[in-house]
């Protein structure tokens, strides 16, 4: 098995504080924006920080000529009605097939972005689904540990023991997801030229209202993000990073942040340019006692203008933040 349960939260990490539970930081989603009473000069950190990554951001030439996808490479092409589930096996990547699924390559695809078009090598369907599927559930009660006939592929093929699987029976839905069919398409996905009709193997998944899409172009056509630079960063000034994104529409961001286990309401903090964001959150700590937890917070910006192409970047990293659903 490549993938084990979906993670519902990050691993442990030494907080150097943490504040009393229910303190409320409340302010403006935006660093540095004006109160009642005058300007908030609560975040200062973070408007020193994320000026120091907006500056420092120079992206390479295939940002704005290349293919630089900000979406993962498994995408849903719609609401796909998830239950408990299949939701659970989506985020895990449990699929088993019922067809033979085509190990041919097609000739070159389209990308279209806002600003043009792009021909690119495309991989076979075969190749998406090994990249699609990461593995089998883990064994849960009622469920064979091998397959046999009628029996979809299920749990490991080795019995429990020194050498085998350690684990105890899932406490939660332990089903793969059973591809029917798949057919080349393509999926609208945010890059760094922005959002683009990208080619894409579409895999029609039973009990699913809509195919799970792999994006099909191929590794050596698919450009990286630049790293960016990380800005100086005091021990501990209540600022926090942003993880990852959940949505854009139009101006709006959804993201997440990590925040300590006791920290307060996390705020959530923006640098918005032309040319650039930087997202982050600002937390009030305390130096009393706390659990090693980092936990996930999901947080809403409202930027004055619509997103376009524009990068979004991680305030502590620098980096370009990914739209992980």
């Amino acid at each position: 098995m490549r993938r084990s349960l979906a993670l519902l939260g990050l691993p442990l990490l030494v907080l150097a504080g943490c504040a009393a539970p229910g303190a409320d930081p409340a302010g403006p989603p935006v660093a540095g924006g004006p109160s009642a009473s005058g300007p908030d000069h609560r975040w200062e950190a973070f408007d020193q920080r994320a000026t120091e990554v907006a500056d420092a951001w120079r992206p390479g030439p295939a940002w704005r000529s290349g293919y630089v996808p900000l979406d993962e490479a498994t995408v849903l092409t719609g609401d796909p009605g998830f239950d408990d589930e299949t939701k659970q096996a989506f985020l895990n990547g449990w699929y088993r097939d019922q067809i033979t699924v085509p190990t041919a390559r097609p000739a070159e695809g389209t990308i279209r972005f806002p600003d043009g078009t792009l021909r690119v090598p495309l991989v076979s369907a075969a190749e998406a689904y090994a990249q699609l599927d990461q593995g089998d559930p883990p064994p849960c009660e009622g469920r064979p540990s091998t397959p046999g006939p009628g029996r979809p592929k299920g749990g490991p093929t080795i019995e429990p023991g020194p050498d085998g699987w350690v684990a105890t029976q899932a406490p939660s839905p332990c089903v793969p997801l059973t591809v029917t069919a798949v057919t080349l398409g393509s999926a609208s996905v945010r890059t760094s030229r922005g959002e683009a009709d990208v080619p894409a193997w579409l895999f029609t998944v039973e009990g699913l209202r809509v195919p799970v899409a792999r994006l099909a172009v191929a590794p050596s056509a698919v450009g990286t993000a630049p790293e960016g630079i990380a800005p100086s960063r005091p021990a501990d000034d209540g600022v926090v990073a942003a993880t990852d994104l959940r949505a854009v529409d139009g101006n709006r961001i959804d993201y997440r942040v990590g925040t300590g286990a006791c920290d307060g309401p996390p705020t959530p903090l923006v640098l918005e340019r032309d040319d650039v964001v930087v997202l982050g959150a600002g937390v009030v700590r305390s130096t009393g006692a706390c659990t090693m937890q980092l936990v996930m917070k999901p947080l809403t910006v409202t930027l004055k203008a619509p997103l376009g192409d524009r990068a979004v970047l991680d305030v502590a990293s620098g980096t370009p933040l990914v739209v992980r659903r």
